[in-house]
């Protein structure tokens, strides 16, 4: 299997996505006005202690209060991990009280109205390891499947971690990593957590105190593997500074950034805005007629399975397999794609044999092994659904693009002013790049103009001088809130 990562810089938006011989698979979307903040280490202040709940809240300077259970809470003395739920009975208040400063990591984002989720068992990532740092012992990443080499990698480890405080992990990049690599990268995390640490002893509650990196920097420490074919990226800035990251932490695939500079727009080679677009449809078609239906919720997500309008060769139970086996497949790359998580349950279509019910939840199994979230999959229920879980810690795609309708009062989902506001961006770039014109002329709904006018001003100027044409707006009423026009004049 083939990966190539595209990287796609726009004034006040990047964003990446993961191919796999030359299909969409994932989508990373990082703006200016709304960057995520899992994996960021700040300085918090407990608010309130809530025993009934065994959490509290704490001010880690957001608009909301983040959230932290007893079980994300470092015990003293340190032990390696969370105790596990039932072990013995934890009280909050002999762990945190109110108006203690502490130092916490965000393990996900605030979504929806929940506040962030937070954790004192800080983890400090690089290319092959996690360092923690209140931790002990040594973990290897489960895809590394190959015992020798777990054990090779574990006997280096103990080697040279031996006398050194915390714990480590091995990430999935480890596989067939030289000793010197490893080595080097324990050195760095350890004098990255003894300024961090420093950092937050003088730093005031509701501060950061450490950032992660930025999304396309991101994209090279967690994702760049001997299967990544290439990374395109289409700003120069931007290209440099993923080579000079590469050229220190992973020399060997420093080769494969390649700069784009060619007119066409790089989401274009592949279709990859229409694929997103796509994504925001709750149906998605099946190449023999069928058709799955996704609908997200607050509390699940749900994918029904349906023949649609393919009726098979041989017999019913034949359709039905079939159309299954292909729905696994397609549900596994859509979960990926609009990065749905927490608790997902698939509807297939009955089944009489359990032979063919057997087969269907391997191939979702098996579609989801290249999966980068954790998930988990239980047996096909009585009632012949699929459960399963998967790990969320950002936003799903639908929730990054749009909002709750107003006209449908929620029922569904229009683009944000501010999405259409970088579709517009884009397509003034697209335009200029391909077009001879003496002034361009953008026609919107009003809300839009006034975001271009007002928070994405700078945006607009920086076009303007990027082009070196002006750029005129016109409200239209008659136009939705997605609905615009680029005219070159």
């Amino acid at each position: 299997m083939i990966e190539e990562i595209l990287v796609n810089v726009n004034p006040r938006e990047t964003r990446a996505a993961l191919l796999e011989n030359g299909v969409l698979q994932e989508v990373f979307i990082e703006r200016a006005s709304r960057r995520g903040i899992t994996s960021n280490i700040y300085k918090g202040r407990v608010r309130r202690v809530l025993p009934g709940m065994q959490a509290a809240f704490v001010d880690i300077g957001l608009e909301r209060t983040a959230f932290l259970h007893a079980s994300d809470i470092m015990a003293h003395p340190p032990v390696a991990r969370p105790l596990p739920d039932g072990e013995r009975e934890v009280n909050i208040r002999e762990l945190v009280a109110e108006g203690q400063d502490i130092l916490v990591q965000v393990v996900k984002d605030p979504l929806g109205t929940k506040g962030a989720r937070l954790t004192t068992y800080v983890t400090m990532p690089s290319r092959y390891l996690v360092y923690l740092p209140f931790g002990q012992g040594i973990g290897i990443s489960a895809r590394i499947e190959d015992e020798a080499e777990r054990g090779r990698l574990r006997a280096i480890l103990e080697d040279i971690a031996a006398d050194r405080a915390g714990g480590w992990i091995l990430r999935t990049a480890a596989e067939h990593a030289p000793r010197e690599a490893l080595r080097a990268d324990m050195l760095f995390l350890e004098k990255l957590w003894e300024a961090v640490d420093e950092q937050g002893r003088r730093s005031a509650p509701g501060t950061l105190v450490h950032g992660d990196l930025d999304l396309p920097l991101r994209m090279l420490r967690d994702l760049m593997a001997p299967r990544v074919e290439r990374v395109r990226v289409d700003d120069a800035a931007v290209y440099a500074r993923m080579k000079r990251f590469a050229a220190c932490f992973i020399p060997e695939m420093e080769p494969k950034i390649q700069e784009y500079v060619e007119s066409r727009p790089i989401f274009d080679l592949y279709g990859v805005d229409d694929e997103i677009a796509r994504a925001l449809d709750p149906k998605v078609p099946l190449k023999s007629g069928g058709y799955l239906v996704l609908d997200q919720t607050e509390a699940m997500t749900t994918i029904d399975v349906n023949t649609g309008a393919y009726v098979g060769h041989r017999n019913l139970e034949e359709t039905i397999f079939r159309t299954n086996l292909e729905a696994a497949q397609a549900i596994a790359r859509q979960i990926r794609l609009r990065n749905l998580g927490g608790i997902i349950i698939v509807d297939f279509i009955d089944m009489e044999e359990e032979d063919h019910r057997a087969q269907v939840l391997q191939a979702l199994e098996r579609a989801l092994q290249s999966d980068h979230a954790r998930n988990q999959i239980t047996e096909v229920s009585r009632l012949g659904l699929v459960e399963m879980t998967r790990k969320r810690t950002r936003e799903s795609l639908e929730h990054v693009l749009c909002r709750p309708c107003p006209t449908c009062e929620g029922r569904g989902s229009v683009k944000t002013p501010e999405t259409v506001c970088y579709e517009i961006f884009r397509d003034i770039l697209r335009q200029a790049r391909q077009f001879e014109f003496q002034e361009l002329m953008v026609l919107a709904h009003a809300e839009v103009l006034d975001l271009l006018v007002d928070e994405e001003a700078s945006g607009l100027a920086e076009l303007e001088s990027l082009t070196g044409k002006p750029i005129r707006l016109q409200a239209e009423s008659g136009y939705l809130h997605d609905q615009y026009d680029v005219v070159p004049l």
